[in-house]
């Protein structure tokens, strides 16, 4: 089994950049997780690992063992050089990932379902993470505008608890987003408040893409323009909003409960 004692060694390095930059990410088409539970999920998912690096008494998928490209042994002080996390789980690994470009068309899923979410300047990793998350377990295909977190931050990787090994992920620009749902007449609902403005239990969401906005600013003014309508969540006169995951998960659920 190969060690490794250094945390200067060239494999650290490159870890560490996989988890501090996007840049970096970007150019080498790479993502860093760190933690069991991804572990297994990558497992799960028949999710091929470049790079693996764990500390004795780790548990490893046994069923991984063909897809592992290098698998090291290291020190709790190299995990500690190496991981994201405050405190380390004992393993961290890097995948390739997809380009996750804009889709060629939109289409129903395998359940006949064509829903999406669309995100706009939602910055927070974690956030953008839960979001991924609750998409998948309601049936949702998500596209990311520009300006939201990086897909494959490490904070996002661990808040998607495995979405990134089962789903597609897409970004693309707004200009594309638009040529999408007209090519595919399907109508974009934005969570904002304007004079066509209705409540989201009065609305069809059974077939639709709807659009949530960054936690300080909600959706922008370009992506308002191009909505067919815009839905509010009802809540307590006393509350002004509800964060971008939490919107999400509303109008998500809402979206799904006739079929749950």
């Amino acid at each position: 089994m190969e060690q490794i004692t250094s945390k200067t060694n060239p494999l650290c390095v490159h870890l560490r950049k996989l988890a501090s930059s996007r840049s970096y990410r970007e150019e080498t088409g790479e993502f860093l997780c760190d933690s069991p539970k991804l572990l297994r999920e990558a497992a799960l998912w028949g999710v091929p690992i470049q790079a693996l690096l764990y500390t004795e008494g780790t548990e490893l998928p046994r069923e991984l063992a063909e897809r592992i490209s290098r698998i090291v042994q290291v020190s709790e002080s190299v995990m500690r050089s190496v991981s994201p996390m405050e405190t380390p789980q004992g393993v961290v690994f890097s995948c390739r990932f997809p380009s996750g470009g804009p889709p060629e068309r939109l289409e129903p899923d395998a359940r006949g379902r064509m829903r999406y979410l669309v995100l706009d300047g939602v910055q927070d990793p974690g956030n953008v993470g839960t979001i991924l998350r609750t998409a998948d377990a309601f049936g949702a295909a998500v596209i990311l505008l520009p300006g939201c977190a990086d897909l494959y931050n490490p904070k996002t990787v661990r808040a998607g608890m495995g979405v990134h090994f089962r789903s597609v992920l897409h970004r693309c620009t707004l200009e594309e987003l638009t040529a999408l749902l007209k090519a595919a007449d399907l109508p974009l609902y934005g969570a904002a408040l304007r004079e066509d403005t209705a409540d989201v239990r009065e609305v069809d969401l059974g077939r639709c893409a709807m659009a949530v906005g960054s936690e300080g600013r909600g959706l922008s003014a370009a992506v308002l323009a191009v909505c067919d309508r815009t839905i509010r969540i009802p809540m307590d006169p006393r509350c002004e909003s509800l964060n971008a995951a939490s919107a999400a998960s509303v109008l998500l659920w809402e979206a799904a409960r006739g079929e749950i």
